[in-house]
């Protein structure tokens, strides 16, 4: 089918693994695609957005959650574009937390609008979000962005910690644009009980991303070194022993309530150990950031003959051929993205 690939095995019992021996234990699930910021790297600018008939309503995510709890996922992300820019979103994830009390339920948000939200958050069990924030200078902000909203993403990082919620920021690592602000963000990391990550730069199709703009793990690290003590945390090291790092290497800062990571999919790819999909909000799945091979689920969540049983013939096929991200940057050519489809098409 090309790019788009349906379903040709019958269903399965058990976890979803592949053919490399990878389980799926983690879905990332875009609730909307629709933004209020327009940042450089996620190309949103000139978009045409998804009809409302497109995207999935809140009551069939809940059966994407319920599916992929029964096929041995704990560990649901929602995220955007901007979650919540889309109307009712607080309440669907009070509805997800007393339909799965047992799910690992989290958020991916920019922030601009989280602060009048933190208590219920809180409140609905969601313990640990993570706030994309590129900058801490609020002119940058507003020129990687599009708006000047900086303020308001700050009231939100302190509306979460007073909240007692768990807080990440994942600053994209940009040459020419914040690669002078790492002392600005372990100060932030000594003072405040979050993690400080940041993100090699990736070349994902229609950004504008240049080769001479990506900031190194390894660059990064050494000049952190001259401006902190760190030390390398180990694998479930977390909070209270939990392995909650994800991809990234985390670093204790001596004297510091927070932590310092690096997240590096160019320079040191974590593929072998990949556990997620993905579903975009117009019920895309993907099953590598890297790849256009995509999985079209609307279609047969909709129909009322296929429906979920369908739903999970397709994502047990998928599952098993799961491709190595690496692979895929490394046959790119050069001065293309990885892939075709835009970072804000596929979500965050």
């Amino acid at each position: 089918m090309g790019s788009e690939t349906g379903p040709g095995t019958e269903s399965g019992t058990g976890a979803l693994t592949d053919t490399r021996g990878r389980s799926v234990s983690y879905l990332r699930l875009s609730v909307t695609d629709r933004c209020n910021l327009r940042c450089l790297y996620c190309d949103s600018r000139m978009r045409q957005w998804l009809s409302h008939d497109e995207v999935l309503r809140y009551e069939e995510f809940l059966e994407l959650m319920g599916l992929g709890l029964n096929l041995g996922i704990g560990k649901v992300r929602l995220t955007g574009g901007e979650p919540f820019a889309r109307k009712g979103f607080m309440e669907f994830v009070e509805a997800a937390r007393l339909r799965f009390p047992q799910l690992d339920l989290r958020l991916t948000t920019n922030a601009t609008l989280l602060e009048p939200f933190a208590p219920r958050l809180s409140a609905a069990g969601v313990a640990r979000i993570n706030i994309s924030l590129d900058t801490l200078n609020p002119a940058t902000f507003a020129r990687v962005t599009g708006q000047d909203l900086y303020a308001e993403v700050r009231r939100g990082i302190d509306a979460c910690l007073a909240a007692g919620i768990r807080v990440k920021l994942n600053a994209v690592a940009m040459r020419g644009v914040n690669d002078g602000e790492l002392a600005g963000f372990l100060a932030l990391a000594r003072e405040l009980p979050l993690d400080v990550r940041f993100i090699e730069y990736m070349p994902m199709g229609g950004s504008e991303w240049k080769p001479e703009q990506v900031w190194r793990a390894a660059d990064i690290l050494a000049e952190a070194r001259t401006l902190a003590e760190l030390t390398p945390i180990e694998r479930g090291g977390g909070p209270s022993g939990s392995n909650d790092s994800g991809p990234a290497q985390m670093y204790a800062i001596t004297g510091g309530a927070g932590r310092f990571g690096l997240i590096t999919p160019l320079s040191n790819h974590f593929c072998g150990s990949c556990n997620r999909l993905r579903i975009t909000s117009g019920g895309v799945l993907r099953t590598c950031l890297f790849s256009d091979r995509v999985y079209r689920l609307r279609g047969a969540l909709r129909h009322p003959k296929l429906g979920l049983a369908f739903v999970e013939r397709i994502l047990r096929l998928a599952s098993q051929v799961k491709p190595l991200g690496y692979e895929l940057l490394a046959a790119r050519r050069a001065g293309q993205g990885v892939c075709g489809t835009a970072m804000s098409a596929i979500g965050g």
